[in-house]
């Protein structure tokens, strides 16, 4: 028979007091960017925004301009997912086209 002394610590004054402060995060926003090249048509551009993004056509040539004038564009700003979808849809459409449209995701 084995004899063994345990010893055991009661441990007390716990405070059972203290506040746990919940922090809830809102999901982060990301931007969907056009990237310019030299290859895409203008009428593609505005034919993607119109369609993948739902911009109107006057807004969509309103982008596409920006996007040729300054090199890139924000073309939208969507939760992490729904950007990520509609990139992968507008890259998807510019390649059976056969063109060769840079779409970005980034953070806010």
């Amino acid at each position: 028979m084995i004899s063994s002394n345990m010893e055991t610590e009661v441990l007390e004054d716990i405070k059972i007091d203290e506040k746990i402060i919940k922090q809830v995060l809102e999901p982060g926003k990301y931007n969907v960017i056009f990237v310019n090249d030299n290859e895409t048509p203008m009428e593609w551009v505005v034919e993607v925004l119109t369609k993948v993004f739902r911009h109107s056509e006057k807004s969509a040539q309103d982008i596409m301009l920006v996007v040729h004038e300054k090199g890139a564009a924000v073309v939208g700003t969507y939760s992490y997912e729904i950007a990520e979808q509609k990139a992968i849809e507008a890259n998807s459409a510019s390649r059976a086209q056969g063109f060769p449209l840079v779409v970005k995701v980034e953070a806010e």
